[in-house]
């Protein structure tokens, strides 16, 4: 290379202007709505501000708490133990890289938007100890490489979605101390060939939930002592009505001996 091909090639790199590097828009999106449906009353997320969501990582170094990076994207949330208030964004969604999810032991209501199914890479979700409220959505199903469901500690309600049972890599599943209702769905506790199954832990402390593996009368209709309550008392029913029949039985029959008795008085001579 001469001399003035080189020297025009230096001319021409001082000049140059080259783009700032900065995130995927959609993580951009998800953390900046994120960050707006949390209540930080403890600061403990200071640095979740506007300029770090436009560029929160370098390669894989995260500038933002919590979050870990790989190859310029956010693939994991850790936000767990951080006394946050407030709701669970559905635009969480956007952070299509995202394969672990950890916002536990906070104080977060409202309900599991139903758009985590966008999470296809998800594989850690961990929502438990929280005060979330509503159903299991079944669309959870869609993040098919799902490996942890945590949500146990929480105020969840209605039944377990019977979908759950077809994520086979699907390891630990924990639900306990809700207040989810109706039969436990064997496609999580009876799995077959080498799929795990799930024992009474992952269940128990929900009061309306009942089949295997939970105890089979547990919470299932009526209580045992119900049912021999309601025995107990039909058949001291049952018992008083015959005592009554009798008795009347016995009345009307004296009754008709005494006219028959007197019909025959009258017909007897006198001697």
């Amino acid at each position: 290379m001469n001399v003035g091909v080189f020297l025009l090639l230096v001319s021409v790199l001082k000049t140059a202007t080259f783009p700032i590097v900065s995130s995927d828009p959609s993580d951009e999106a998800c953390l900046t709505h994120l960050s707006n449906s949390f209540q930080d009353s403890n600061n403990k997320l200071d640095d979740w501000t506007k300029n770090n969501f436009a560029t929160p990582c370098n390669d894989s170094t995260a500038n933002l708490k919590g979050a870990t990076c790989n190859n310029g994207r956010i693939y994991r949330l850790s936000l767990n133990n951080l006394s946050l208030k407030g709701t669970i964004s559905p635009f969480l969604s956007n952070c299509t890289n995202l394969q672990s999810l950890d916002l536990s032991s906070n104080f977060l209501t409202g309900p599991i938007p139903p758009d985590l199914q966008s999470l296809v890479n998800l594989a850690v979700l961990n929502l438990s100890s929280n005060q979330l409220q509503g159903q299991i959505p079944p669309q959870l199903t869609f993040c098919a490489y799902l490996n942890i469901i945590d949500l146990h500690n929480n105020r969840l309600t209605g039944p377990i979605p019977q979908q759950l049972g077809l994520l086979i890599r699907l390891s630990v599943f924990d639900v306990s101390n809700n207040h989810l209702s109706g039969p436990i769905p064997a496609s999580l506790a009876n799995r077959t060939g080498n799929l795990p199954r799930f024992n009474s832990t992952s269940f128990i402390g929900n009061t309306d939930l009942y089949g295997y593996p939970l105890p089979p009368f547990k919470n299932k209709g009526l209580s045992v002592l119900a049912i021999v309550g309601i025995g107990l008392g039909s058949g001291l029913a049952s018992l008083v009505l015959s005592f009554t029949g009798v008795c009347i039985w016995l009345k009307v029959t004296e009754r008709k001996m005494a006219l028959e008795e007197g019909k025959v008085s009258n017909h007897m001579p006198d001697y």
